[in-house]
C-alpha cells in the first residue's frame, strides 16, 4: 500500500505547494487526484516519485511510504527500482528515437532476462506500437505517443503507476481510450494514481478519489460516492464558473461545506 502522510510540500522558500496531504492507494485500486491547477496535483506525484527537487521544491514535512518503506527518503531511481513509476505530463517520450529504443530505454531499470517479456507484455497492450516499433517516437500522433510514455513506463513493470494528465490535448475519442488502457492496466495488478483533469473519465475508472484545493485535501472517498456530489458533479462534471476567481471561491466554498459534513471523508483508506 502507498501512503501519503500529513505530507507539506514548498517550492523555494515561500511557496507551499501541499498542506498536510493525507491518503492512501491500497494495492491493486485505482485512485483518482481532481483539482483545478495550481491545486497541488502534479506536486503530489513528483512528492511521490522522488523528482520534486529536479524541479526546485522539497519536502517539509509528513512522509511518502510504499510496502512499508519511506519512498521520501529515495532519489528518483530508488523509488523506480521499489517499482514505483510515474508517466509525467507532456509524455516526453525520446522523439528522434525509435518506439522499441524508447522501451529499451524503459526497460533499463527491469533485469536483462524480463525485459523481452515486459516488451510483448506492452505490444499486447498496446499492438499499435509494435507496427510502429521502427519508427520516430516523434512523428507518433498525440494519443500513440502517450501510449508509448505508458508502455515505456511498463517496461519495468511497476506495481504503482503515476500517471499525470494522460488525457491532456487528446481527442475524445482517444481521452475514452486512455480510460479503458487504465483499467486494462489496473486489472493485470498495478495499482495507479490518476492525476486528470477530465473528471468524468477519471471518476468512471476509479475505486477511490480525493480532491486537492489549493494544496489541501478538500474531498476524499469512493469515486462513485463523489462523482454523485453535488459539490463534485457542480465544480467537475459540467458545472462552470463564470470565471477563474469565481471557480476558486466555489471549491474553497465546497470545501468549508464538505469539512461541516460526514458523508464523504469517512474513507481513510
Amino acid at each position: 500500500m502507498l501512503s501519503i502522510n500529513d505530507l507539506s510540500v514548498r517550492y523555494g522558500r515561500s511557496v507551499t505547494a501541499l498542506r498536510g496531504v493525507s491518503f492512501e492507494v491500497p494495492d491493486g485500486q485505482v485512485v483518482a487526484v481532481l483539482g483545478s491547477n495550481g491545486a497541488g496535483k502534479s506536486t503530489l506525484l513528483r512528492a511521490i516519485s522522488g523528482t520534486l527537487g529536479l524541479h526546485g521544491g522539497s519536502i517539509i514535512g509528513g512522509s511518502v511510504e510504499y510496502a512499508g518503506e519511506r519512498l521520501d527518503r529515495l532519489d528518483p531511481a530508488g523509488v523506480v527500482r521499489k517499482k514505483v513509476l510515474q508517466v509525467p505530463e507532456g509524455r516526453q517520450i525520446f522523439g528522434r528515437m525509435s518506439v522499441e529504443e524508447n522501451l529499451r530505454a524503459g526497460g533499463l531499470a527491469a533485469p536483462a532476462s524480463a525485459r523481452d517479456e515486459a516488451r510483448e507484455r506492452v505490444y499486447d497492450l498496446f499492438p499499435i506500437l509494435k507496427e510502429r516499433a521502427g519508427q520516430p517516437g516523434g512523428l507518433l500522433s498525440g494519443g500513440e505517443q502517450q501510449m508509448l510514455a505508458i508502455g515505456r513506463a511498463m517496461m519495468a513493470d511497476p506495481e504503482v503507476l503515476l500517471l499525470d494528465e494522460p488525457s491532456l490535448g487528446l481527442a475524445p475519442q482517444m481521452i475514452n481510450r486512455i480510460g479503458r488502457i487504465v483499467t486494462e492496466i489496473n486489472e493485470r495488478g498495478t495499482a495507479v494514481v490518476l492525476v486528470e483533469q477530465n473528471a468524468t473519465m477519471a471518476l468512471r475508472v476509479s475505486d477511490l478519489a480525493v480532491v486537492l484545493e489549493v494544496g489541501e485535501l478538500a474531498l476524499q472517498g469512493p469515486a462513485r460516492e463523489l462523482a454523485d456530489s453535488e459539490d463534485v458533479q457542480r465544480l467537475y462534471l459540467g458545472g462552470h464558473a463564470e470565471s477563474e476567481d469565481a471557480a476558486q471561491l466555489e471549491t474553497q466554498a465546497a470545501a468549508r461545506s464538505a469539512r461541516s459534513r460526514r458523508g464523504l471523508e469517512v474513507w481513510r483508506g
